[in-house]
C-alpha cells in the first residue's frame, strides 16, 4: 500500500502521507470484512432457504404424495414449486430482484438496500432447492466446500496480486454473455455434451470473476469511497456482497454439475 503516499497528498509532507495510507488501509480491511460478511450471511439464508422448501417439499408417505419425483414423494406444496407453472416464478424471482438492487441501489437506504439483499438470498435459496432433488446430499456438502476453497483462493489472489486485471473485464464480460446464450439454446437442445462445455467454460469465467471483482472492490475503495463513507460506501459493499455472492452460487452451481453425484 505504499503508493497511496502518491496518491493521497498532504499539506504536511510524506509523514502525513503515511498516516493518510495507514488509515485507508484499516478502512479497506473493515469495507472488505463487512462485504464478507454480508457475503457470508447470503450464503446462510440461501442454505436455510433451500434446506427449509426441501424439507416441506417431500414426504416419505405416498398417500400424503401429489406426485413422484424420482424416489421421493411431492407434497402438495413440492408439487406446486417443482412441477406446476408455477416454478417459473420462483426461477425468475431471483432475477428481478438483482436488476432491483443494481439499478436502484442509488435510491435505496443502506437499510432498505441490505433488507432486499436477504429476501434475494432467501429467493435464491427457493430457486436452488431442487438440487436436493437431483443430488445426493453427500455430493451437495462435498462440492460447496470444493467451491468454499476454490472461492476464497481466487478472492485472496485477486485482493493481494500487482497485477491489473481490468483487461480481463470485457473478455469475462464476453464469456458471461457466452455462458447465457449456450445455456437458454441448451434448453431446447438438452444436450448432455454441451452442457459440459458450458460448466467447464463457466468455471473458468467466474473464478477469473471472482479475482477481478475482489481486485475492482479493493480499487474503488482506495480511489473512491474512502474519501467519501456513509451511506454512499455502505451501499457500495452492499453491491460488493451482491457480486460476490453470484460468482460464488455460479460457481456452485457449476461445480456441482461436474462433479455432484447424481441421486
Amino acid at each position: 500500500m505504499s503508493d497511496l503516499d502518491r496518491n493521497y497528498a498532504s499539506p504536511f509532507g510524506r509523514a502525513a502521507g503515511r498516516v493518510d495510507a495507514a488509515a485507508v488501509d484499516a478502512g479497506l480491511r473493515a469495507y472488505m470484512l463487512r462485504i464478507y460478511n454480508y457475503m457470508s450471511i447470503g450464503l446462510a439464508i440461501t442454505g436455510l432457504a433451500a434446506l427449509g422448501v426441501y424439507m416441506a417439499a417431500v414426504t416419505a408417505d405416498p398417500s400424503a404424495g401429489a406426485a413422484k419425483f424420482g424416489k421421493v414423494f411431492l407434497t402438495p406444496f413440492g408439487y406446486a414449486m417443482y412441477v406446476s407453472p408455477l416454478k417459473w416464478v420462483f426461477m425468475l424471482a431471483p432475477l428481478v430482484m438483482v436488476f432491483a438492487i443494481s439499478f436502484g441501489i442509488n435510491r435505496l437506504r443502506p437499510a432498505t438496500a441490505q433488507m432486499l439483499f436477504w429476501v434475494f438470498a432467501a429467493l435464491m435459496g427457493v430457486s436452488l432447492s431442487s438440487i436436493f432433488l437431483v443430488y445426493t446430499q453427500t455430493s451437495i456438502v462435498r462440492v460447496f466446500f470444493i467451491t468454499a476453497a476454490t472461492f476464497g483462493a481466487l478472492s485472496l489472489y485477486g485482493y493481494t496480486t500487482k497485477r491489473d486485471m481490468s483487461g480481463m473485464a470485457s473478455f469475462l464480460f464476453m464469456g458471461l454473455i457466452g455462458i447465457i446464450i449456450a445455456s437458454v439454446v441448451n434448453i431446447f437442445l438438452a444436450s448432455s455434451m454441451l452442457q459440459f462445455i458450458v460448466s467447464v467454460v463457466g468455471v473458468l469465467v467466474f473464478a477469473g470473476l471472482t479475482a477481478y471483482d475482489t481486485q475492482r472492490l479493493k480499487n474503488d475503495y482506495i480511489y473512491g469511497y474512502a474519501s467519501q463513507g456513509g451511506d454512499i460506501a455502505e451501499r457500495a459493499a452492499i453491491t460488493g456482497a451482491l457480486s460476490l455472492y453470484l460468482n460464488f452460487i455460479n460457481l456452485f452451481t457449476l461445480l456441482l454439475q461436474l462433479l455432484g453425484q447424481r441421486d
